[in-house]
């Protein structure tokens, strides 16, 4: 059973960021300054409101929105798009008084990176490169051209340059900036995604490489969520899907946190532990399945990562 999105209906977006990765003030800023007046983003002063440039204005409301901690309100008068509202899961974790407003736990990265990874609509090199991408190893040119033939074979319409502008963008959402020499530029900003150390620049920048294998600062709460959404695309109401799905399918657990097959083994256990049982895996005849046995809100788990408890949930 295939979970992948329907890549010939989905929306792929590649502008928006105006070239900057977000910041680690940034979400939260963002959240804050919608909060009250839905179409801030369109004020006159938002620029002396933020305290920021006219295009990292721009670029504020578009991480909000890819992250998903923004959406917007179609049910707000005025122009389609301009009002915003805090969406349930920036309000759960961003929020004064939320899970972490100041991203200063690891998890909420891994989080949302997630919730990124897995927006299309507004993060499509991002999409495209964790969950559609082949290759664990390549040059930026070749990652160029594997978006290029996306977008022709899906024909999606966007030209040449934007795709090679958010390619940049998405190197440095993930891969500190670094000088030709090896040595960090002392004047630039990294994105918090940075910390998750899930690309490798190697050959000084020649040839990128994306981090497989065992994610130690990534919580089995999140995994947990993330499985669930991903179960949560099935069409049907089967209950079982083969571990193989679930590692390398697009948009699965396996490859947008690029975990190997032990490492997700790993969570599952975990995870059958947690939700008594609710999730397992089992092996029948040599092929090995993950069964959901009940359904329950992935958000539990993550409420009880961020309180600390360590009981079960549901």
């Amino acid at each position: 059973m295939a979970l992948l999105r329907d890549t010939a209906s989905a929306k792929y977006g590649f502008t928006g960021h105006e070239t900057f990765p977000f910041r680690f003030a940034w979400l939260k800023k963002g959240i804050d300054f919608v909060r009250d007046e839905p179409t801030a983003f369109s004020r006159q002063d938002a620029i002396v409101q933020l305290g920021v440039g006219k295009n990292m204005v721009r670029s504020i409301r578009h991480w909000g929105l890819a992250t998903q901690v923004l959406e917007e309100d179609r049910s707000a008068a005025g122009r389609p798009g301009q009002a915003l509202r805090v969406s349930s899961m920036g309000e759960r974790l961003l929020a004064d008084g939320g899970w972490d407003p100041y991203l200063e736990d690891p998890g909420s990265l891994w989080l949302l990176h997630w919730l990124l990874a897995t927006n299309p609509a507004r993060a499509a090199t991002c999409h495209l490169a964790f969950a559609h991408l082949p290759a664990t190893e390549f040059s930026k040119r070749e990652l160029l051209q594997f978006l290029e033939t996306f977008v022709a074979d899906h024909d999606v319409k966007v030209r040449r340059a934007s795709i090679s502008r958010d390619l940049d963008c998405f190197l440095r959402l993930y891969v500190s900036a670094l000088s030709q020499q090896g040595v960090v530029v002392a004047d630039t900003f990294d994105c918090p995604l940075v910390e998750l150390s899930l690309l490798q620049s190697i050959q000084e920048g020649e040839i990128y490489r994306f981090s497989v294998g065992p994610k130690p600062s990534l919580p089995v709460e999140v995994v947990g969520f993330a499985l669930l959404q991903y179960l949560a695309g099935s069409s049907g109401e089967q209950q079982t899907v083969s571990m193989t799905n679930v590692l390398y399918d697009g948009e699965s657990p396996g490859q947008i946190f690029k975990l190997d097959e032990q490492s997700l083994g790993g969570y599952i256990d975990a995870l059958e532990e947690l939700t008594g049982a609710a999730v397992q895996q089992d092996e029948t005849a040599g092929l090995r399945q993950v069964y959901w046995r009940r359904d329950f809100d992935g958000l539990d788990l993550l409420t009880q990562y961020y309180n600390g408890s360590n009981g079960r949930v549901g």
